[in-house]
Parts: structure tokens; sequence; C-alpha cells
């Protein structure tokens, strides 16, 4: 029963990618000269699809051994989402990031933000339509669930380790911004599965609102303050830090030092 469960998840898994790369496709081909309706439709197929995926992915979190196949298919994913996904940031973290550091504008940030979280709700709602037909015993019980609580810990500790995560996750993307594409997909796959394996017990190490708001919208609605706090302040906090340290603190330094 478990391989059965495993291989349906799977194949709803593959084909909301494919759903996903089709729609990018027909976009690519009829809106590439409207620049602001295509970023908007990368952005929200994207947010789609991670959102979607990880839907998904949270229902095979036991699979033995413990937590090392959960670990390996959160790697294989994000490498999937990388690779996949290309010309789209699928974050609002990151969006507010660019907006803070002058690139990216007002309205730019603003058709983002709207399609990564309209993304993240039509993936709930698809989801838990699929959900619905009952294919699998896991997918029966988890229509039937509401908050489960995802923050294992203290809401300060929570608001923290969000921070630190979406910290640490914005510095890499700065660092690595000229890399070569393949080697950052894979790069950043093992930094997600390394964030999820330190924290994921505690918050689900998810520094992207979006996706948050997606995995966990029941919870959103019993306490919006508190999942407002940890799940979309504190990564957003994280991101602009990286920003002015990047464009204000090093560069400062680095002056600092030249001129001794």
């Amino acid at each position: 029963m478990a391989a059965y469960d495993t291989c349906v998840s799977l194949l709803v898994m593959a084909g909301t990618m494919a759903l996903t790369a089709c729609c990018r496709g027909l976009a690519r081909r009829f809106m590439h000269r409207r620049p602001h309706l295509y970023s908007f439709v990368l952005e929200l197929s994207g947010a789609f699809q991670i959102c979607a995926c990880t839907h998904e992915l949270r229902l095979l979190a036991d699979l033995p051994p413990k937590p090392h196949m959960a670990l390996a298919l959160v790697y294989l994913f994000t490498a999937f989402h990388g690779l996949s996904l290309p010309g789209s940031i699928n974050n609002p973290c990151s969006s507010f990031q660019l907006l803070c550091s002058n690139r990216s504008t007002v309205k730019a940030w603003g058709v983002q933000s709207a399609a990564q979280f309209l993304g993240a709700v039509l993936a709930n709602v698809y989801i838990k339509s699929i959900w619905t037909l009952g294919a699998t015993p896991g997918h029966s019980s988890a229509l039937g669930e509401n908050c489960i609580g995802p923050i294992q810990t203290t809401v300060a500790n929570a608001f923290l380790l969000e921070l630190l995560f979406s910290f640490v996750f914005h510095l890499a993307v700065l660092k690595l911004e000229s890399t070569e594409h393949k080697t950052k997909v894979h790069f950043f796959a093992l930094l997600v599965t390394i964030l999820v394996y330190k924290g994921g017990h505690l918050t689900g190490a998810i520094f992207n609102p979006a996706l948050a708001f997606s995995l966990h919208l029941s919870c959103f609605l019993e306490k919006f303050w508190n999942y407002t706090l940890v799940y979309w302040v504190a990564p957003c906090i994280g991101s602009v830090l990286v920003a002015v340290m990047w464009d204000e603190v090093i560069p400062h330094i680095r002056r600092h030092l030249n001129l001794q």
C-alpha cells in the first residue's frame, strides 16, 4: 500500500510539472511581447508548481528510511523546480529583495507578488480537488486535516529560524549570481535540503510566504498574526538584511579597507 501511495503521489507531481510546462510554453509563444503579462504567468505557474508539488511531497515525509528518503525527495524536487522554472522568482521575499535593492520597479514587484500568491491559492484548490478523488488513503486523510500546527516551538524562536533560513538562502543567491545555472540549481537544492533537515521539524523551513500560505491556509485563518509574523514578516526581513549587507555594508567595509 505504501508503494502504491508513493507512486500515485509521484504521478500527481509529475503531472503537475507537465501541466506547468505546457502553460509556460503557451505563455512564451503568445505573450512574449507583453512583458508584464508574461511575467505574471511565469510567476503564477512557478508558484503553482512549487506549492502543489510540496503539498503532495508532505504526504511522503514518513517514507522509510526516515528521514533519508524524505530529504532525498526534497533535494530531487527542488532541483527539478530549479531546472524547469527558468525566468521566474517564485518567492515574494526574493521579489521584495529586488525591490529594496533597486533592481526592480514597484509595478514589477506588485505583479510578481500578486501572481505568486494567486498561484499558491490555485495550488491549494487544485491539490485539494485531486485529494477529493480519494485515490489513496493518504489523500483522504490529508483532506480531512485542518491546521496541523507546523510551528513546533515558540513564536519567537520560529520567527528567528525563518529569518535565519531566509537570510542564508538569499545570501547564497547573491553569492552565486554569476555561477552557471545548472551548478546553482544543485547547490540550492542541497542548501534547501540542509535547511529542511535542520529546521523542518520546528517550522517546516519554508522561508517562502506564498508557499507557507498555500500549505497552511487554515492555520493562517485561525492564527493569522502569528503565522503572518513567522512566515511572511520574518523571511522578508531576512531577505532585506541580505540586500542591505550586500549593497551597503560590504562595499563600505571594502572602501574602508582600501583607504588604509
